[in-house]
């Protein structure tokens, strides 16, 4: 058998000007490895691992390419097309990803990221997707974590005061901005810690190992920012919190307080709109 929208170990059988047909072991089923996906010098009965999906003319095709997304999974991919009847999204192969309107909890718009799966339509036989991922990823059944516990992440959403975020494919909770110091986008997959888990089952995460100091996580952000800008970079005291947050991608608090303990420490000084790396004297 050939499993779309997963990997499967398939054999050389015969070669074609267009590429090599894979077959599974029973030799029952082939798709076609297309010329650009071949190793060197395939031989007959040589097996090879491959994706199978389905392209432009709904025909199954085998690629060596890995897919931002598979069966079982849920990942937050980029919307590059929209139409009357749903949405496209790119994850990672020439033919972009189906959502129909359906599936879709809110409509989507071309440029947006949204947390999806991929389901293989009972009618069609299509590869789709789905912003309906309740049944994978929940906060309703036995949270098998832990505080301090390392965890995989995803960011899923922007909300108010940081990011939702899908944990271990299994959950949803929440970085706050005053636990973050670096870049972080929509999509991005990421290690980080839980920071408690409430009563109504809300998980807070952080994306620093417990019993780091935020203060001299931030106060390294800065130092390397002034390492990198010649010494000087525009933000002090009286820069607005949201470009401190998009150039340095820590909150103003935070640098507020790393400021002042790099300043005790005669390392730089903060002037109301620039912040000024101090050379130490021999």
């Amino acid at each position: 058998m050939i499993n779309p929208a997963q990997y499967n170990t398939l054999f050389f059988d015969r070669f074609t000007d267009n590429g090599a047909y894979l077959v599974d072991e029973e030799r029952e089923n082939e798709v076609l490895l297309p010329n650009r996906y071949l190793p060197e010098d395939p031989q007959e009965g040589d097996t090879i691992d491959v994706f199978v999906y389905f392209d432009s003319e709904d025909r199954p095709v085998a690629t060596t390419t890995e897919p931002l997304i598979m069966l079982g999974q849920v990942r937050t991919l980029k919307v590059v097309d929209t139409t009357r009847i749903g949405a496209f999204l790119d994850w990672g192969l020439p033919k972009d990803l189906f959502v129909p309107y359906k599936n879709q909890l809110n409509p989507m718009t071309v440029g947006e990221f949204h947390p999806v799966s991929i389901y293989i339509d009972n009618v069609t036989g299509r590869i789709v997707g789905s912003t309906k991922i309740g049944y994978l990823v929940n906060n309703k059944e036995e949270i098998a974590l832990q505080p301090r516990e390392q965890v995989e992440i995803i960011i899923a959403s922007r909300r108010d005061r940081g990011y939702r975020v899908i944990i271990n494919q299994k959950h949803w909770g929440m970085i706050y901005d005053n636990q973050i110091f670096t870049d972080i986008n929509l999509g991005d997959t990421m290690t980080a810690y839980v920071l408690k888990i409430t009563e109504d089952l809300r998980i807070d995460l952080s994306l620093q190992k417990p019993g780091l100091d935020g203060v001299q996580i931030a106060a390294e952000v800065i130092l390397d920012a002034l390492k990198e800008n010649g010494g000087t970079i525009a933000i002090g005291d009286k820069t607005d919190p949201a470009l401190v947050q998009l150039h340095l991608g820590i909150s103003k608090k935070a640098f507020k307080k790393a400021g002042g303990y790099l300043m005790r420490q005669r390392l730089l000084v903060v002037e109301d709109n620039k912040t000024v790396l101090v050379e130490k004297q021999n």
